[in-house]
């Protein structure tokens, strides 16, 4: 992976959607919330090392000490260690669940109206992002960037697939540029991770989902920007009528 904004100053290539700087009073809160998201999200997988001490207190704007806290909290809840040593650093021990539809449908229940707002959030921000960044006259590094987060959720076995899929939706955030649309990408996947991870990762979606993920990604680097709207909106519609239908 390259490193964070290489190729273009406003592109982060490690989670530049997560890691901004936190703004609220709630510091120690909000920078849990900001790494969690980062791993649930896919941006650092089971096993991966987060960015060091120094770099992610710098990125969220917060002390060390701060950090220290918020990391200290995650360990106890089991979701990174940290190591010592050479090789040390805070390693991500967090694992995404199995898809459960029982669970699916209780956090259904608990989100009421709130899944409507949620999917109309995301397509029109999904949408807006693919547009944009088809508009883009895009680097060597940005068209290889969003060409590999591809050619990984393709790759992907089951286990992988939903985290490298978050990965896939957020290069494409990142690549409009915009780090406030980038941002509400992020909050826009949070609202529905849960769901779509309890959804049964199915071969036949998967080689659906591929295709129209192709399509997006041939839009955006030829610059089709009605072609990125219109494969990304079907892509999105998709994914909500499976959604609906395994509620049903």
């Amino acid at each position: 992976m390259a490193g964070a904004g290489e190729g273009d100053a406003g592109m982060d290539w490690q989670g530049g959607a997560i890691f901004r700087p936190v703004r609220t009073g709630n510091t120690f809160e909000e920078t849990v919330e900001r790494i969690l998201e980062a791993v649930k999200l896919g941006v650092f997988g089971y096993g991966d090392r987060l960015p060091p001490e120094r770099e992610l207190a710098a990125r969220l704007g917060i002390s060390r000490e701060t950090l220290r806290e918020a990391i200290r909290s995650l360990q106890e809840a089991g979701c990174v260690e940290s190591r010592r040593g050479r090789y040390g650093g805070t390693f991500v021990t967090y694992r995404l669940p199995a898809p459960d539809l029982g669970e699916l449908r209780r956090a259904v229940q608990h989100m009421g109206g709130e899944l409507e707002d949620a999917l109309t959030f995301r397509m029109v921000l999904e949408t807006g992002a693919a547009e944009q960044a088809a508009r883009r006259e895009l680097t060597e590094d940005q068209r290889d960037y969003l060409q590999r987060r591809l050619a990984e959720l393709e790759a992907a076995g089951t286990e992988e697939y939903r985290r490298l899929d978050s990965r896939f939706h957020l290069a494409i955030a990142e690549l409009t540029g915009s780090p406030s649309l980038a941002a509400g990408v992020a909050e826009s996947r949070m609202r529905l991770n849960d769901l779509l991870n309890a959804i049964p990762v199915l071969e036949r979606n998967i080689e659906h989902a591929s295709h129209q993920h192709r399509a997006m990604v041939r839009a955006i680097l030829g610059g089709d920007v009605a072609g990125a709207r219109r494969s990304t909106e079907e892509h999105l519609a998709a994914t909500a009528a499976l959604l609906r239908g395994f509620l049903g």
